[in-house]
């Protein structure tokens, strides 16, 4: 892989299951009525940490290993509804061995509504 470049931006979209949610729910052990009944509509709630594997999910295409990460969940994600994350490298350091970075995330709904905002630091080796 070529290093990073400032403003350098990378997308992946995923639509939440009602298996991932239960999986999740599983793992997690937060199984709370939300995440386990569906509403009146069928939909169950998606964890915000569920929600938070769309970024991690690039970071790791990317081989960003994370040092620090900070999300801000914006509003609800349900089973059924594509979600959208842009990652964007904010800052671009060469440092001998590595590349230390930050990122911008930005998760949207199907309606362009910000569902997840993050900003994440880390490091990517370089390859010798």
């Amino acid at each position: 892989m070529e290093g990073p470049i400032e403003g350098e931006t990378h997308t992946f979209e995923r639509t939440f299951t009602t298996g991932d949610v239960e999986r999740f729910a599983a793992l997690s052990g937060d199984r709370q009525d939300q995440h386990t009944e569906p509403d009146k509509d069928g939909r169950l709630l998606v964890h915000g940490l569920l929600t938070a594997t769309l970024p991690t999910k690039i970071g790791g295409d990317l081989e960003v290993l994370a040092t620090e990460m900070t999300f801000q969940f914006r509003q609800p994600v349900y089973t059924g509804e594509q979600i959208t994350c842009l990652w964007t490298f904010d800052t671009v350091d060469e440092q001998g061995d590595r590349y230390a970075v930050t990122v911008d995330v930005e998760c949207t709904n199907s309606n362009g509504e910000s569902v997840l905002t993050g900003d994440i630091e880390g490091l990517i080796w370089k390859i010798s």
